[in-house]
């Protein structure tokens, strides 16, 4: 349990952020160190750092929901008032050695200037995030396949249903897609953020997913989120018994007019395929078995364009070389927060964007919804739509009479 795991560690950290900040309190003015103020303060601090904990272990509700989103919000902030606290006591170290140590840099009236310049950054950053988190941009690609086809994709993922994404974001993200009449909608995993009770109204959510419109429907992928689990900080609690799906899920997507593929494959508008892999995150968890990228492309005749979705944007060489032509994931959320991109763009071959492996496409969404911190900052939310466009070189496969190759 990787969260538990952390805990100690964040323990530390908020001491040692808590220590800097009185300190800095302190310089700006002495009310700061009277005692009843401090005592406000620390319990302050407190409520806000634990709200991780105390979200986690209060079930009533509605405690338990203003909690969540308490302990959401915080996250977003604590990581760059971490951040900016470090990197101010790293620079104050180094300097420290220099002339500039004798200076006006490190008197207290330096101290307040540096502290005041941190709390507008943090509180200004906080402020764009929570917004930017909420704005869903286009964004469009145009491929062209060696194989004939002529399509327009509406590629989502990521959503995370929950405490931070509901009915205001979808009926936008719903809007942005309809508005540009695709002939397929394709979410890529993550529909759900683990806990089925976080999302408020869900019959009403569900029907708003109803409303997608396109040619040929809208399919999907399971993610590693979409499982119910309880969660903290982000961070799943996995016991040693397996886990059960959640009914309820299924329930949803039926609602929602979603067709889950589950390393499942279908053959659509008698000109293309379309695959959908499990997740391997999720299926070790529920002690499901996975389809390698043969077993899931086997019989499919490679004249024709193979479209794959997959959440993790993982085993692209592979999918690539057994004939797929696009490979539709998210997981990422390319990194979410700052300098989070950064990370996971070394961690992941296709972080986010498209990407040429082989004669294969793979596509990546920075996704829709959130994953713990309630913010977005150097990152988007997006909807993306891919323009396939027809080979003209090429010709259009025979089908027989029942529509298959």
């Amino acid at each position: 349990m990787l969260a538990l795991a952390l805990a100690p560690i964040y323990i530390l950290l908020n001491a040692f952020t808590a220590y800097w900040l009185l300190r800095w309190m302190a310089a700006v003015h002495q009310i700061f160190t009277h005692p009843v103020v401090l005592a406000v303060i620390l319990v302050l601090y407190v409520f806000f750092s634990l709200s991780l904990l105390t979200g986690f272990l209060v079930k009533r509700e509605p405690f338990h929901r203003i909690l969540k989103i308490i302990s959401n919000y915080w996250l977003g902030v604590y990581v760059y008032l971490l951040g900016f606290t470090v990197v101010m006591v790293l620079i104050h170290k180094i300097l420290s050695y220099s002339p500039l140590y004798e200076t006006q840099l490190y008197s207290q009236k330096g101290l307040q200037l540096v502290g005041l310049a941190g709390i507008i950054s943090i509180s200004c950053m906080t402020l764009y995030g929570v917004w930017h988190a909420h704005q869903i941009r286009l964004v469009r690609y145009q491929v062209k396949l060696k194989k004939p086809l002529s399509l327009r994709i509406a590629l989502v993922a990521d959503l995370h249903l929950g405490y931070s994404i509901g009915k205001y974001q979808m009926t936008r993200m719903v809007e942005l897609i309809n508005r540009e009449h695709p002939d397929l909608v394709v979410i890529a995993g993550d529909i759900f953020d683990n806990e089925y009770e976080a999302i408020r109204e869900p019959e009403k959510v569900a029907g708003i997913l109803s409303e997608l419109h396109s040619r040929l429907g809208t399919y999907a992928c399971w993610g590693n989120h979409d499982l119910d689990e309880k969660i903290l900080a982000g961070f799943t609690f996995s016991g040693k018994k397996e886990k059960v799906p959640d009914a309820r899920f299924e329930h949803f997507l039926e609602e929602a007019n979603i067709q889950m593929l589950s390393d499942e494959a279908v053959f659509l508008d008698q000109s293309f395929y379309l695959a959908g892999r499990k997740d391997p995150a999720r299926t070790e968890k529920t002690g499901e078995s996975r389809c390698t990228p043969p077993e899931l492309l086997n019989g499919m005749k490679r004249n024709y364009p193979i479209l794959v979705i997959d959440h993790q944007p993982k085993e692209l060489q592979e999918l690539s070389e057994q004939g797929a032509d696009i490979v539709l994931g998210g997981h990422t959320h390319d990194g979410q927060i700052f300098p989070g991109n950064l990370v996971t763009r070394r961690i992941w071959k296709n972080s986010c964007g498209m990407l040429s492996v082989g004669n294969m496409y793979s596509i990546v969404t920075s996704g829709v919804g959130l994953w713990g911190p309630c913010m977005r900052i150097g990152t988007d939310a997006e909807v993306v739509m891919i323009d396939v466009i027809k080979n003209k070189t090429g010709s259009i496969p025979e089908v027989n009479a029942a529509g298959e190759p």
